[in-house]
Order: structure tokens, then C-alpha cells, then sequence
């Protein structure tokens, strides 16, 4: 797993599609979704520690987007 579409795949293949029209909500979401899915024991720590690695990455980017004035 390396991009947030991985991290998108991941959460498809449990019936989960995240689209709330705002890119850090969908982020935000999906970080909730995740750790659901963890707690759930239907993904293991690993997938849990990449795939809030990649998130939470995204999320910073959009954020010092927002800061810019992108």
C-alpha cells in the first residue's frame, strides 16, 4: 500500500466508499474507517499502521494546500 487509491481499495473491498465532496473530510473518514476496520480484526497492524501512514500524509498536504491558497 503506497497511495491513498490503495488505501481506497483497501476499504472497497469492504463495501466501503468514501466521497463526501470535500477532500480532508473523505480523508478524515476514511482514517475513521480504518481504524474501524482494525478494531474489527478484519485488517491486521500493519495494513492499519500504512494506511493511516498514507492518510495522515495526504492530510498535511491538503492542509498546507489550503494554506497557500491552492
Amino acid at each position: 500500500m503506497n497511495t491513498i487509491y490503495d488505501v481506497q481499495q483497501l476499504l472497497k473491498r469492504f463495501g466501503i466508499f468514501v466521497y463526501l465532496g470535500n477532500r480532508l473530510l473523505d480523508l478524515e473518514l476514511m482514517e475513521a474507517e480504518v481504524k474501524d476496520l482494525y478494531f474489527s480484526n478484519l485488517i491486521d497492524k500493519n495494513d492499519l499502521h500504512n494506511a493511516l501512514y498514507i492518510i495522515r500524509n495526504e492530510m498535511n498536504i491538503e492542509k498546507n494546500r489550503k494554506k497557500s491558497g491552492e
